[in-house]
């Protein structure tokens, strides 16, 4: 019965959520349900939740989460200063008479905004509204356009500085503390933010270059899919330059600072802030109403996250009373196959969770529970977390719940069937289940670069 409670309350969370109930009140609501059921069957101590308290102060002290509110707010200054509008402009023309250019340009585009904002959704959303009705116009196939936008929309998910590798960094740095310390290791080298975006990097543009070169071939092998625009205008060469150089700046201000060890990723975000009013005062997009809009839209994200993080905090809480995590451990030690079994299984359940949970709550619920175990196996944590990103951002585009498919959805016209918007996915699945593939083959993608220039 004792391992039965902590499944039973992990399925009863997963049933609400599906059923449409408030996300932070249902992980609280159940946890709690099953800590009354558990303190009734003599199977969970009511002390533990004294802990709790301590548990909020940790986060209201814990100085990488600053970084959270900070990256949202960069994000929504840089949506609304129209900078992605001018620049998908002048890449297109750029780019027009290359074979797919207008994809080709707006992989590029889709990728700076994902280093600049590191916000998935509003990516998604921004590059649907711009380039879509642009695209369809110049006769690219609904799959085609769809497709692209969706995949480099998801880019946010892996690419630094992304909201998802800052919480998974926090989250991964204290499960690797806890697994070292039940091996009675107590001066571990700690994991950071920072080794997190440095471990995506690679991973990430090696996406971009896939997503590059499928834009390129369907424009050169099948042109009626792609076709070139001839007839655009070009544009200067100081034009272009000025319209990619501002989000190239941002991305090396708050990823150079980091990378050369300049400033922590909190720090960094806190710069990445600045810039971007400053970029948006220099384009005059930066009005007393938009800023009150731009401090409201961060305020509420800001308060979705946190208000999971501290309901998520009593699941686990409770979940770890119940005895789940000792439950886990011993699920994935019994498993044939040791670690590569049990990396199976968790990126399997991960990929399956990501078509109804948000990435908020498989970070703040999932990985909690999953991590300490695979970690006490030897699983690099740097790697694990690439592995997790990688694995969302896939979900994300598979139908027929991925999430990056219901923000396009909302926004194409009528005229695209959502039929169409899914087909159009399929091949970037394909291409990033092949990377999962090749960075589980090779942790060294994920895991060179921050042993090189953070462990030095």
């Amino acid at each position: 019965m004792s391992d039965l409670l902590p499944l039973l309350m992990f399925l009863a969370v997963c049933a609400a959520l599906m059923l449409g109930y408030p996300v932070a009140f249902t992980l609280a609501g159940v946890a709690l349900w099953f800590a009354g059921i558990g303190i009734l069957l003599g199977h969970f101590d009511a002390q533990l939740l004294f802990a709790y308290p301590d548990r909020i102060f940790g986060v209201m002290t814990n100085g990488t989460l600053i970084a959270v509110p900070l990256f949202i707010f960069m994000g929504v200054v840089l949506e609304r200063s129209k900078l992605a509008e001018e620049l998908l402009e002048n890449m297109a023309r750029a780019c027009g008479r290359l074979p797919g250019g207008l994809g080709v340009s707006v992989v590029l585009v889709g990728t700076l905004l994902a280093a600049s904002t590191g916000i998935v959704g509003a990516t998604v959303v921004t590059m649907g509204l711009m380039s879509l009705p642009t695209m369809l116009r110049r006769g690219y196939s609904p799959q085609l356009a769809t497709g692209l936008i969706c995949a480099t929309g998801t880019l946010g998910q892996v690419i630094p500085p992304s909201i998802a590798l800052v919480l998974l960094g926090d989250i991964l740095s204290s499960s690797y503390q806890q697994s070292q310390l039940a091996k009675g290791i107590f001066n571990a080298a700690p994991v950071s933010v920072g080794d997190l975006f440095l471990g995506a990097l690679l991973p990430g543009l090696l996406l971009v270059v896939f997503y590059l070169l499928y834009a390129f071939g369907k424009g050169l092998f099948q042109p009626a899919q792609a076709p070139r625009i001839l007839e655009e205008e070009k544009v200067s060469a100081r034009r272009l330059v000025f319209s990619i150089l501002p989000p190239i700046l941002l991305i090396l201000v708050v990823l150079g600072s980091i990378i050369s060890g300049a400033a922590t990723p909190t720090e960094a975000a806190g710069v990445g802030a600045v810039a971007a009013v400053i970029l948006a005062l220099i384009k005059k997009q930066l009005c007393r109403r938009k800023l009150t809009a731009i401090v409201h839209d961060t305020a509420k994200m800001t308060a979705m996250v946190f208000t999971i993080l501290l309901a998520a905090s009593v699941f686990s809480l409770v979940f770890r009373g119940l005895g789940g995590e000792a439950m886990i451990e011993r699920f994935f030690h019994h498993l044939p196959g040791g670690v590569f079994t049990a990396m199976l299984v968790v990126m399997a359940v991960i990929f399956v969770l990501g078509f109804i949970l948000d990435f908020i709550e498989i970070t703040f619920v999932v990985v909690p529970l999953v991590a300490p175990a695979l970690l006490a196996m030897g699983v690099d944590p740097v790697w694990l977390g690439i592995m997790i990103a990688l694995n969302l951002q896939t979900s994300f585009l598979t139908p027929p719940f991925g999430f990056a498919l219901f923000y396009l959805r909302g926004v194409a016209p009528d005229e695209i069937a959502t039929r169409t918007i899914y087909q159009g996915a399929v091949p970037f699945i394909v291409m990033q289940l092949a990377l999962l593939v090749v960075l589980a083959l090779w942790p060294q993608l994920a895991t060179w670069l921050p042993n090189l220039l953070m462990k030095q």
